[in-house]
């Protein structure tokens, strides 16, 4: 857990790397914001659902509670959930049950049209009485698939938009940069 507010707190300070190309805060208030991403995958629509499906594979370590991707999993498809296994300490009794953590909430699910719709707060948004919304869409492209997503954030959030917006946009970035990665000869595509 504190690995990953760390995580977001660098980035809000500027000391990660910056955004992709392909990234934008497409809106802001005090109460919120909207950040965008697009990247082309070199793969079709097929493949890279379900790499997106498998954020183990592509989602940063540095992002996540546990500090080890490979805790995450995406049940894809309506009240599935986009979570991680928070492993027990070694030194736990025995009949400790492991710990987990909802990043998001599936509402949407379909692999045909290549839309994953999901619910609710990354990161230090978890903690906030906001409503969070991603949207990811996949539409085939010459030499691929592009990879649109869209975070759309509102509510009582003690951060202000302007504050939380761009550090966001920025791990969101990174994240899908590295999804589209994941094929040999991915590219950043501006909206």
């Amino acid at each position: 857990m504190v690995r990953f507010a760390l995580a977001f707190v660098a980035v809000s300070l500027g000391l990660a790397a910056g955004a992709p190309v392909a990234a934008e805060v497409a809106a802001v208030s005090e109460t919120g914001f909207v950040v965008k991403h697009s990247v082309v995958a070199a793969a079709d629509k097929a493949t890279v659902w379900k790499a997106l499906i498998a954020p183990h594979r592509w989602w940063n370590k540095d992002h996540t509670w546990s500090g080890n991707a490979d805790n995450l999993y995406l049940d894809a498809q309506a009240t599935g959930c986009f979570c991680e296994k928070l492993p027990k300490p070694a030194d736990a009794p025995a009949d400790q049950r492991m710990g987990s953590v909802e990043h998001m909430h599936v509402v949407y699910a379909d692999p045909q049209s290549g839309l994953l719709r999901m619910r609710g707060g990354l990161g230090p948004l978890q903690g906030e009485a906001m409503t969070g919304i991603m949207t990811i869409k996949l539409v085939s492209v010459d030499g691929g698939t592009r990879i649109d997503a869209e975070y759309a954030v509102g509510g009582l959030i003690r951060m202000k938009g302007e504050q939380i917006a761009g550090p966001v946009n920025s791990v969101l970035g990174e994240q899908f940069t590295r999804l589209a990665a994941l094929f040999a000869s991915a590219t950043t595509k501006p909206e």
